[in-house]
């Protein structure tokens, strides 16, 4: 497999969900390293620190592997894993990543793609096709399971391009409100309303005096 990043390029896998939710959102946080903390993001955060507190665990068909380094060279992607499941097949163990989230399962595809980057990831280090993982929402307590298809990593992999694009520029996006501007905990900090209206007002005037 051609290494198209070096190690000090690669790119958070979280940033793939940001980026799908919100590029602006995405920008503050990964560019600018900025972090505004509300109430749900401080709600993830405590599930997460409790996940990787686990450490391992093992019977007799099955390994699972808490807070898992990964990394892939081809996509330009490091992070880590909630959970990592070694299910016992014929041939040795069969990987299947899990990660954790607050809520419930959202209408867009952002959390499957940050599952499936891991999944992408764990193939290039250990050689190996996964073709399922899972997604478990703190807020109805059950896994979604997620098939690795070819859509699904065709889009992946295609995020992972827009993030180093985006990295690359090294420009904040200009924000755009929607609906989902009251759950994100920039809201306060991006004032998307605010700016849309400047923005508009701006235009308005150039036109005037073009």
């Amino acid at each position: 497999m051609k290494q198209a990043y070096s190690e000090d390029t690669l790119l958070m896998i979280s940033a793939l969900q940001h980026l799908l939710f919100c590029p602006r959102q995405c920008a503050l946080i990964h560019i600018e390293q900025l972090w505004v903390e509300n109430r749900l993001t401080a709600e993830g955060r405590i599930m997460h620190e409790r996940v990787h507190k686990a450490g391992r665990e093992s019977r007799k068909d099955k390994k699972i592997e808490y807070d898992l380094p990964l990394h892939s060279f081809e996509l330009g992607l490091t992070g880590r894993a909630d959970v990592v499941e070694f299910h016992k097949i014929d041939k040795g163990w069969l990987p299947f990543p899990v990660e954790y989230k607050r809520g419930k399962p959202k209408k867009d595809n952002s959390d499957k793609v940050q599952l499936c980057a891991q999944a992408l990831c764990l193939e290039e280090m250990l050689n190996q096709t996964i073709e399922k993982g899972a997604l478990f929402y703190g807020k109805t307590h059950r896994r979604l399971e997620v098939d690795f298809d070819d859509t699904l990593r065709m889009l992946t992999r295609e995020t992972a391009r827009r993030l180093h694009e985006l990295f690359d520029s090294g420009k904040t996006p200009k924000p755009v409100y929607s609906k989902k501007c009251h759950n994100c905990s920039f809201e306060a900090l991006c004032l998307p309303k605010t700016m849309m209206k400047k923005r508009k007002v701006g235009n308005y005037l150039e036109k005037m005096l073009a």
